[in-house]
């Protein structure tokens, strides 16, 4: 009896310490990357802004991606269904006017694993300012999304 207690110990002791693994969640940043957008002024010198919202339109309205205070970069991710566009808005104050962007891209899908599933890259991106306060005019960045090191696009203010 002594070792038939010893044995089913061991075992459970074995099963709790094989759960999880490697693929059981995607842990070091082989998910699909977000973009990254930096702040310049109109004589070209990169900003840091008091306040920032960004709302993102996903295809079902717009999300509100929450105020930022003194930010340097915003990363937000893109559109993950078959949409060549995400349509992307920045709004500096509460009351104030509100600028859309539409970032245009194609999309790349690999496998990653079972845990991540596919990850999206995305491809020639181009950008358009459609409404043009308070963000003046666009500059771009990296064109294309591999991972979320550099920035995409620049937003000048």
């Amino acid at each position: 009896m002594k070792y038939f207690k010893f044995l089913i110990m061991l075992c459970f002791v074995g099963m709790f310490f094989s759960c999880g693994g490697d693929d059981d969640i995607c842990e070091s940043g082989e998910g699909t990357p977000r973009m990254k957008v930096a702040f310049r002024s109109t004589d070209g010198k990169v900003m840091t802004l008091d306040s920032l919202l960004v709302s993102v339109d996903y295809g079902s309205g717009k999300v509100e991606l929450g105020w930022d205070k003194k930010i340097e970069s915003k990363l937000f991710p893109l559109r993950v269904d078959e949409s060549p566009y995400t349509d992307v808005y920045f709004k500096r104050s509460i009351k104030g006017p509100e600028s859309k962007v539409r970032i245009n891209y194609t999309t790349k899908a690999t496998y990653v694993s079972p845990g991540c599933g596919m990850k999206k890259s995305y491809e020639n991106l181009t950008s358009e300012l459609i409404n043009t306060t308070p963000v003046v005019k666009l500059e771009a960045g990296q064109n294309q999304i591999e991972n979320e090191d550099k920035t995409n696009l620049y937003l000048v203010f």
